[in-house]
């Protein structure tokens, strides 16, 4: 089984950006909510070692969904360039930058092409996240 995980490296301007890797290699950028004691809709969610399966979103098309996170649900991989598209997802990009005055991952389309292609043959996955400093970053 493919293990994705997410190195949260920093949050900044009320968003928290990550770096994916898959099996070990660094291949995405991460973009998700602050921290704020996974509350629905508007944190992240915590720290951990979650099942990742496919799903059909009505609203994403097809995806990866992180299962079992504690008091949640509907937590989606999908593109998105700015914290605002994000309820508590996880966005996927390949470069930083800004869009419209907000700091944001770009080239989030493709990055999200690449990892569903990635992950095309597989029926789960396992997501590992973890803060890169080791504290309480979440």
């Amino acid at each position: 089984m493919k293990q994705l995980k997410l190195f949260r490296v920093t949050e900044f301007d009320k968003a928290t950006f990550g770096v994916l890797t898959v099996n070990g290699q660094p291949r995405w950028l991460t973009l998700e909510r602050p921290w704020l004691n996974n509350e629905k809709k508007v944190s992240c969610i915590p720290l951990g070692k979650y099942k990742v399966l496919p799903r059909y979103s009505p609203k994403f098309g097809p995806t990866w969904e992180v299962q079992n996170v504690p008091n949640r649900s509907h937590i989606l991989f999908h593109a998105g360039n700015v914290v605002s598209a994000s309820l508590g997802c996880i966005l996927v990009g390949s470069v930083f930058g800004k869009l419209d005055n907000q700091t944001a991952i770009l080239k989030s389309k493709a990055a999200f092409e690449e990892f569903l292609n990635e992950l095309k043959e597989d029926k789960e996955v396992e997501l590992v996240i973890v803060s890169a400093f080791g504290g309480e970053v979440h």
